[in-house]
């Protein structure tokens, strides 16, 4: 019933930039927690310490790595 984040369906899969929005992060925790093995809350804590904002707080959009994101999940195993 959620709405899908417009980049997720829009944005080229070429891998040329990895940051997604914090938006579209939380979107897919879930899926994402399932195919981790770890609770939603757990994975919502990892995705809030990678949260950058390229523009500062007060000027752009919140925005995740997921290069990094997935090296920190990797390091919880």
């Amino acid at each position: 019933g959620e709405s899908v984040p417009a980049e997720l369906v829009t944005v080229s899969g070429s891998g040329l930039d990895p940051h997604i929005t914090l938006a579209a992060a939380k979107f897919q925790a879930p899926r994402v927690a399932k195919a981790r093995g770890i609770s939603e809350a757990e994975l919502e804590k990892i995705i809030a310490s990678q949260v950058e904002y390229p523009g500062g707080v007060m000027r752009n959009e919140p925005i995740v790595n997921v290069l990094m994101l997935n090296l920190a999940l990797d390091r919880k195993r």
